[in-house]
């Protein structure tokens, strides 16, 4: 219980002072936005601040702070503190710098960014890399509500029917002005996806006093409680996903990016959702640890199906017509998120091949093929394109990382604000290598033999960062439009 609570007050604190930090160090100020330079009714919108954030936190809050901190809860407390430092840390970082760099750069795609300022070889594996993973994304975000709203369905309206609903709905939400759908629905969905939270977090607390299920806290709990005991490193900081730090995050922020009004609204959306998404994801690791936690050991349950135990801790938490409104709240997560998935895939392939979005028919020729492609994806184990997410997110996040630290180091007049995203990239840099070079879906190798290569590749990481960027450069104070460079 006090883990948790000092886990909540960390990430709120983090939000204020080093969220403020990390404003301070890119520097905001009062130039146009693209929003109000390029208002275009499709997708250069200006919105109201409360109405981005909202839009923002459903975009980025899909199943990983749910599905993935349910996962990491299996190594016990221990992933609080991945969860809430890797927020304030990394995951902040992250979606703020990366979001403002698209914004200075007339709303582009995270892959024309990364070209810009890493180089054109870079920017072609990033388009690549971010449209495959935009697709995955969405097809995970497709088929998991798919089986979550079955579950609260007649059988015979099953995960398929399901998936071909939101397939046809994605599909509206693809091609249609930011406005028109999501616009007007996030805005709902974010209720039900606040009130969710405040469910699950608030009867878990209950719990916990009544001693019907006691909160599990970090210094009681140190060891590595998985119940294979798979290592911590680096299973548990790739398995929690969008939890903590998200690249699929960079690749929604350019849209928000395009409506933002003010440079100066940016802690608030783009820090704060991300702060928002952390205690998200705090709420069901705590509450998933302190569930399944049973004659001192935890138990295997997240592996069986994350859809069923998602289900049976909602219902069992606040009772059925309550477990129903936080199912709500789980299901509206994904579908917000995977909608806007695709769509940002139609945007960073438009940017890519330089076609005009304004004409109907060219949205439409780019969002059948990218939702024909998703749909055919939805037809593998749902398992097996979950843990290729959850590596190439990771790997994105270490890419853009690197991107926004090469871009404080040459825009900045200290070059050393550049360490606040050099540190989490080189620290990522050894958990993605690490991972794929273990896991099933990787090369299998030996874990010993995977961390030392994981470290080795991020030591080498920084000294070519620190070699061929940091030490040469001299830093600028000013940004030039993405725009200009073309």
């Amino acid at each position: 219980m006090v883990t948790f609570l000092l886990g909540v007050a960390i990430l709120i604190v983090g939000y204020i002072v080093y969220g403020a930090l990390v404003e301070k160090v890119f520097q905001p100020d009062d130039r146009p936005t693209p929003a109000v330079a390029n208002e275009d009714g499709i997708d250069f919108v200006p919105m109201a601040t409360w109405r981005i954030f909202l839009i923002q936190l459903l975009n980025i809050a899909g199943l990983g702070p749910i599905f993935g901190a349910i996962t990491g809860a299996l190594w016990g407390p221990s992933v609080y503190l991945w969860i809430v430092f890797g927020t304030i840390l990394a995951g902040g970082v992250h979606d703020y710098i990366s979001a403002m760099q698209s914004e200075r750069n007339n709303g582009a795609s995270i892959s024309e960014i990364v070209g810009k300022y890493m180089g054109p070889v870079m920017r072609q594996v990033m388009r690549v890399f971010s449209v495959i993973l935009l697709v995955m994304v969405g097809t995970v975000f497709m088929v998991g509500p798919a089986g979550l709203i079955a579950l609260l369905t007649p059988e015979v309206l099953n995960v398929k029917f399901w998936t071909i609903v939101i397939l046809m709905y994605y599909t509206l939400a693809t091609f249609l002005p930011v406005d028109k759908i999501i616009g007007k629905l996030y805005p709902v969905f974010g209720i039900a996806l606040i009130l969710m939270a405040v469910l699950i977090g608030g009867a878990t607390v209950i719990n916990h006093f009544t001693g019907k299920a006691p909160m599990l806290e970090l210094w009681e709990h140190t060891n590595n409680m998985h119940p294979n005991q798979l290592p911590r490193w680096p299973m548990m900081f790739i398995s929690v996903a969008c939890g903590a730090l998200s690249g699929f995050h960079a690749t929604q922020s350019p849209l928000m990016a395009r409506c933002i009004k003010s440079e100066r609204s940016g802690r608030t959306i783009f820090y704060g959702t991300m702060v928002a998404e952390g205690v998200i994801a705090l709420i069901w690791a705590a509450a998933a640890s302190a569930f399944f936690y049973k004659g001192g050991i935890l138990h295997d349950v997240a592996f069986a199906g994350n859809n069923t135990t998602v289900y049976e801790m909602s219902t069992t938490l606040v009772g059925p017509i309550g477990g129903i409104i936080a199912m709500i709240g789980v299901i509206a997560c994904p579908i917000t998120s995977g909608d806007t998935a695709f769509r940002a895939a139609r945007l960073t392939i438009a940017d890519w091949l330089k076609i005009d979005q304004q004409d109907l028919k060219k949205r439409l020729f780019l969002t059948i093929p990218v939702l024909g492609i998703g749909y055919l994806i939805s037809l593998v184990d749902y398992n097996i394109v979950w843990r290729y997410f959850s590596w190439s997110n990771q790997t994105l996040a270490m890419i853009v990382l690197w991107c926004a630290a090469v871009y404080l180091v040459r825009y900045r007049e200290k070059k050393a604000a550049a360490w606040i995203a050099a540190l989490p990239a080189t620290f990522m840099a050894a958990v993605s290598c690490s991972y794929i070079l273990q896991a099933k879906e990787g090369f299998g190798l030996m874990a010993g033999l995977s961390n030392i290569i994981g470290v080795v590749f991020a030591a080498a990481c920084l000294i070519f960062f620190l070699i061929k960027v940091y030490i040469p450069t001299h830093s600028v104070l000013e940004d030039v439009p993405l725009a200009l460079k073309r």
